[in-house]
């Protein structure tokens, strides 16, 4: 549900780790997110919402998430998700896996914001310049992984004072299913619109 009218040139779609790692087959997440991905469309619906955004002429932003050896080997506190990560090798910067899928990757002249090492993107990184700079105050915040960065990065961009949506469709939980439906239930709560990716076009149609 729409709690507020879109605003025609304020509009913008936050893209959050849509890389190899997580959207291609031989991808060290792709397998714990597949069945979800299969269930949800995760895969199709994104890459219509990018399509869509850039039909309509929204700026696009790009967060993509890499970790050097140094991040992996000299960090003092690691917190669960960074020691999977970090025992793992996810998301090694410079390597493939790495890299933006390639239905998933910017366009010229759409912006890629420094790579994230938070769980939230806004925290470390320049998207809120970003999104200021190019005049963006209704953020859409789609990508992986729906119960981390995405929530985080919803949660501290609605409190930054930005009109967030959230998707129902266009991410996926870590955890399945049930993780899935929590995550629906909290979305609301934390974001000014939460979506599918169809009434969320639909609805950016017809901002005026």
């Amino acid at each position: 549900m729409v709690n507020t009218a879109y605003e025609s040139g304020r509009i913008g779609l936050l893209l959050i780790d849509t890389v190899n790692e997580v959207f291609s087959e031989k991808g060290k997440s792709y397998s714990e997110f597949k069945e979800e991905f299969d269930r949800i469309g995760t895969f199709e619906n994104l890459k219509r919402l990018l399509a869509g955004a850039r039909e309509q002429g929204m700026p696009v932003f790009f967060a993509p998430m890499s970790f050097t050896e140094e991040d992996y080997t000299s960090w003092q506190y690691i917190c669960g998700i960074q020691q999977e990560m970090y025992d793992n090798r996810l998301f090694e910067a410079g390597t493939w896996n790495a890299d933006f899928h390639p239905d998933l990757s910017p366009r010229a002249g759409e912006i890629v914001v420094s790579p994230h090492k938070n769980i939230d993107v806004i925290a470390t990184t320049d998207l809120d310049t970003q999104l200021r700079q190019h005049g963006v105050q209704y953020v859409a915040v789609a990508g992986m992984v729906g119960t981390m960065c995405v929530e985080s990065t919803a949660r501290t961009a609605m409190e930054r004072g930005y009109h967030v949506t959230t998707f129902v469709d266009a991410t996926a939980a870590a955890g399945g299913r049930v993780a899935y439906d929590a995550m629906i239930l909290r979305y609301p709560l934390i974001s000014h619109a939460t979506l599918t990716v169809d009434d969320f076009l639909a609805a950016t149609a017809k901002a005026k």
